[in-house]
């Protein structure tokens, strides 16, 4: 029966053409304009780690000293190398990690490449197991080889094929900031993205982090640091000043795993004595104030989706309302003018269930064809998103999942839309249509 209403909702369509294409015009303008928001919105609010995100915490303490000190404020976005050293060290958690951002050069023995920069992250050996990154020659270097501030490098697929075609460089030297480093593993695809790992260095990015190095190797190295730093207490006479192990500067992110809900418990309660300690030792001045944050919860509080965002977003759904509203209209109009073909089919003995699934029907065919219509509308908005000058630009692509929902929203949409005027076509009665006629 639903196809034979799909053929006389074709049929329709071709009786009042002009009534139809503006049906579906407002639909797809509609669908177009939400579909390209919503896409947005999708994609810088998915969760990045989904099998993990429940189970990885970001740690905050307050190093900060009493001046400007307001009850109730927010402790330090980073962690001093100093806490975060001692941290890695006591590791309590089931893994943890430390790290930065930085640059390195390289310096290629390929003939015909010259130095050139790249993106690092200096971090810990746990990064690797924590954040699932996948490899696709090697592994990671040990904990001995943090310990040991060893030479060794992990790099990412792109540069290892810059540097070594399509050989496994496993064991092969790379310089690196005039040092030779060993390569120990090759990444696999590992771009997240937000980056929740370090808001700090921008928070979406389609470039790669192309070297990881220990970050003890790093200090020894006295690499260069990127990103956010906040500093208090004055001048420090350590030869690595603000990068230095006990300067007075929060410029790390720390990440722990916690496997279940008990041991997150007990490490607050380890972050609380620890912060206690300080203290009593006259580092922390200020009320013991820690912090454990999950990816999302990490993510909320630094409000990774820009307000911009989420006001186009509720714009765009209102913009779908307006034009269902005139769908609506135009639907009502459709129906009545088609009361005496309605009057004849309830003589005929079509019940007035009959009459709205009908009516249904072709509300939703109308959905159908204006879904079509607005797909091509929210690819060419999300084209023109990826030409505006934002860190998300490149990410704006519409997904199998938001590809599904542009057409359950359309169909789901003017199915709403038709709700009315099919009610009010059902309700027409055969006899007064049939005298009329």
């Amino acid at each position: 029966m639903l196809a034979y209403y799909f053929n006389l909702a074709v049929r329709s369509f071709k009786r009042n053409k002009v009534l139809t294409a503006l049906m579906v015009l407002a639909v797809a303008l509609g669908i177009g304009a939400s579909m390209t928001t919503l896409t947005v919105f999708h994609v810088l609010s998915g969760d990045p780690i989904p099998a993990k995100s429940d189970k990885l915490f970001y740690v905050q303490l307050d190093p900060f000293p009493m001046a400007g000190y307001k009850p109730g404020s927010d402790p330090a976005d980073q962690m001093t190398r100093r806490d975060a050293e001692n941290l890695l060290r006591d590791a309590r958690g089931d893994r943890q990690a430390m790290m930065s951002a930085g640059s390195v050069a390289i310096e290629p023995d390929t003939r015909g490449l010259t130095p050139f920069l790249l993106q690092a992250r200096f971090t810990s050996s746990d990064f690797f197991p924590m954040f699932q990154v996948p490899f696709v020659h090697g592994q990671a270097w040990s904990k001995a080889e943090d310990g040991e501030r060893a030479r060794v490098a992990v790099i990412s697929t792109a540069l290892s094929e810059k540097l070594f075609g399509k050989a496994d460089p496993v064991g092969r030297t790379l310089q690196l900031s005039k040092t030779a480093f060993r390569v120990v593993g090759v990444m696999g695809d590992f771009n997240p993205n937000p980056r929740f790992y370090d808001l700090t260095n921008g928070r979406y990015s389609g470039e790669e982090e192309d070297v990881f190095i220990p970050f003890s190797t790093s200090r020894e190295l006295r690499l260069g640091q990127s990103g956010n730093m906040n500093c208090w207490g004055g001048d420090d006479k350590d030869p690595e000043g603000s990068l230095s192990l006990n300067a007075g500067c929060a410029w790390i992110q720390y990440w722990v795993e916690l496997g279940t809900a008990s041991k997150a418990d007990d490490y607050r309660r380890y972050l609380i004595n620890y912060s206690d300690q300080q203290r009593a030792a006259g580092r922390f001045q200020r009320p013991t104030n820690v912090r454990l944050s999950n990816v999302m919860t990490w993510l909320d509080f630094n409000q990774v989706v820009p307000s911009d965002v989420r006001l186009q977003a509720w714009l765009a759904l209102g913009f779908l309302g307006v034009c269902l509203l005139n769908t609506v209209g135009l639907l009502l109009a459709k129906f009545l003018r088609r009361g005496g073909e309605i009057g004849v089919r309830r003589a005929l003995g079509a019940s007035r269930a009959d009459i709205f699934t009908q009516c249904l029907v072709e509300a939703g065919t109308v959905g159908l064809a204006g879904g079509v219509l607005g797909l091509g509308l929210a690819l060419l908005g999300l084209w023109a998103v990826r030409q505006q000058p934002t860190d998300y630009a490149a990410l704006a692509h519409l997904d199998a999942p938001m590809l599904l929902g542009t057409f359950v929203l359309a169909i789901v949409s003017s199915l709403v839309a038709g709700l009315v005027p099919a009610w009010r076509a059902m309700q027409v009665t055969p006899a007064i249509q049939l005298k009329s006629q």
